[in-house]
């Protein structure tokens, strides 16, 4: 605006004022249209990512993600599954949802991909990502995936208590949940693990958000919880944009700088650009 001013300034000097009037309207409107590019920056809050962890864990599991997200300006929460049942865990991520400012990257984990599935028709959701997750298709459980699939060595290591819950003892986490972390980490997964209820296995998708909703997956190439094909065909079958981590079933842990960046890319920041963007301390 002070170069605008000097031209028009130098300008009038030498013509008529009837030739200055336009150049005077044409420096006022792109001094609006600065300072509605500000306002809008102002008022446009930023991108919420909701992180939805799965079974046999809890919100700290992306303890190593959250800080980078972070870091590039976005807002993080982290959902606490009950891990009860399809219905109520898609009730503690809708809220989470709901209570966001602007838009939401929807972001699944394992069983997290069913929940991200059911939870993510809502208009604040712009992207799906799925990590090592289920993508159920409408009206299929769990147990009618494995009816095609092999069922999974650890599904003979799991405790079930009393009250139907399953749980984890630490020999699995360490051979067959995160057998790419040393034993300080999974001694942490197994200690602050959540317990499932058994029969949430029989909960049946009602909703597949990933119908209309751009989705990225991550396949963890060797994942011992959920096996690697069924990664790879739910990712061809939602028309996923994929990346290959030679991983466990959590490379949110294993490679949190690989993850980020498929989370990034879904926000729509490439990892250049977000290698880019100041850190904020």
């Amino acid at each position: 605006m002070k170069y605008l001013a000097t031209l028009i300034n130098a300008y009038s000097r030498r013509r008529s004022l009837r030739h200055v009037f336009p150049i005077l309207a044409l420096a006022m409107f792109f001094s609006g249209a600065a300072i509605d590019r500000v306002e809008a920056q102002k008022t446009v809050p930023p991108k919420t990512v909701v992180l939805v962890h799965g079974l046999f864990a809890d919100g700290s599991s992306w303890g190593k993600i959250i800080p980078l997200l972070q870091a590039r300006g976005l807002k993080v929460v982290a959902v606490q599954n009950p891990l009860t049942s399809l219905a109520d865990d898609v009730a503690a991520t809708k809220r989470a949802i709901d209570a966001a400012p602007g838009p939401v990257i929807l972001v699944g984990h394992s069983w997290g991909g069913n929940v991200i599935t059911q939870a993510g028709n809502n208009e604040k959701v712009s992207a799906l990502v799925y990590i090592a997750a289920f993508a159920l298709s409408k009206g299929q459980s769990v147990n009618d995936l494995y009816k095609e699939y092999p069922k999974p060595e650890w599904f003979g290591s799991a405790v079930l208590d009393p009250g139907g819950f399953l749980t984890l003892p630490s020999s699995a986490v360490s051979s067959f949940f995160a057998q790419d972390l040393p034993a300080a980490e999974t001694d942490i997964i197994t200690a602050t693990q959540g317990p499932a209820y058994v029969r949430a296995f029989d909960d049946k998708v009602t909703e597949t958000a990933w119908s209309s909703k751009p989705s990225w997956y991550v396949v963890a190439a060797d994942d011992r919880m959920i096996s690697p094909d069924i990664e790879r065909a739910t990712a061809k079958k939602i028309g996923a944009t994929v990346t290959v981590l030679q991983s466990s079933h959590v490379p949110m842990l294993s490679k949190p700088g690989e993850v980020a960046d498929v989370i990034l890319a879904a926000g729509g920041m490439s990892p250049k650009q977000a290698r880019n963007v100041p850190i904020k301390k």
